[in-house]
């Protein structure tokens, strides 16, 4: 096998392969209960509507990571910045320095992209990535708190 970590981006036949991460990152996160998600919708909201990216991580012709990306807005820095939604390394390749890769890799689109930041979210609990996160230079948001409206609630305040 090639040692070489390189990165694809990910096309329309990948989505089986992407639905697999993003079900085994919500299964780490004992969240899997939550993923409604299928083929056909992100078939369509990555691939036909183009509303998010995914990036490989492979070693040979295995991908062993990925991330799933989208653009966001600054209005104080009045550009785009990069919004990481997934990160995942596939638990047997973790601890050799292919999270830090992916993150250096999105950091690199960024600033090819001329983005202003790279941002993303971390379960509270999630101490392992809070800490590599950490070391990176990441700065925690603390003075910010998350709010979201989704289902049931979402459909009644767009009445």
């Amino acid at each position: 096998m090639d040692n070489e970590l390189t990165f694809r981006y990910a096309q329309r036949k990948d989505v089986t392969l992407i639905l697999k991460f993003i079900k085994e990152l919500a299964d780490y996160e004992k969240m899997l209960d939550e993923v409604v998600a299928d083929e056909e919708t992100l078939e369509e909201w990555i691939f036909d509507k183009q509303k998010a990216e995914v990036i490989f991580a492979c070693l040979g012709h295995k991908e062993i990571g990925f991330a799933l990306f989208f653009h966001n807005f600054s209005t104080f820095l009045g550009r785009a910045g990069l919004y990481l939604e997934d990160l995942y390394v596939s638990p047997e390749y973790r601890g050799h320095g292919y999270g830090k890769a992916i993150l250096k890799e999105l950091a690199r689109i960024a600033v090819e992209r001329k983005c202003g930041r790279l941002e993303w979210w971390c379960l509270d609990w999630n101490k392992p990535s809070i800490d590599f996160y950490l070391s990176l230079g990441a700065e925690q948001m603390s003075d910010w708190t998350t709010y979201r409206i989704a289902g049931d609630t979402l459909k009644e305040l767009a009445r």
